[in-house]
């Protein structure tokens, strides 16, 4: 009876163990591959959004002066406004250089199409936001020119 009873407590115990050892698999990740991730995944979101406006620029500025009706600023005004930031954005952010800063303007430009443009798609906003906002509070990681330009100034100050 008592082989019994080992045999069947071990079980339990032995599949605990096995849970536990795959479920801290991911913590083996590194963060800077996660980092990069979120970098790549955010940056195609507004490089394809910036393209798409550069391939039809009337359209564009229709888009502009009659469904998205940003208050307070001009559409002649924000639509080249909102492509560069697109454009700058998701450059810096996919290189990793000035990435906290470009989060930030990313950030911003999530935050007028959610407020103004589409409050309706808000899941989608809130991806990108947290996204944008991983790389604005942990930095871009070790794969990116920020990190590069780190190491520079780093070496350069001893």
């Amino acid at each position: 009876m008592t082989a019994m009873s080992d045999h069947s407590s071990s079980s339990p115990v032995g599949l605990v163990g096995l849970y536990r050892r795959i479920i801290k698999l991911p913590g083996h990740i590194p963060f800077s591959l996660v980092q990069l991730i979120a970098r790549v995944a955010v940056a195609h979101v507004f490089w394809q959004s910036a393209q798409s406006k550069l391939a039809s620029w009337p359209v564009t500025l229709q888009l502009f002066a009659n469904e998205y009706n940003l208050p307070f600023v001009d559409p002649s005004i924000a639509a080249p406004l909102a492509t560069t930031a697109e454009i700058t954005g998701s450059v810096l952010i996919f290189l990793g250089l000035f990435s906290r800063l470009a989060a930030l303007m990313l950030l911003g430009v999530v935050s007028v199409i959610q407020i103004f443009v589409y409050p309706e798609n808000w899941a989608e906003h809130l991806l990108w936001a947290s996204l944008l906002l991983l790389v604005l509070t942990r930095g871009a990681g070790v794969f990116s020119l920020d990190h590069v330009a780190e190491l520079t100034l780093s070496v350069s100050r001893k």
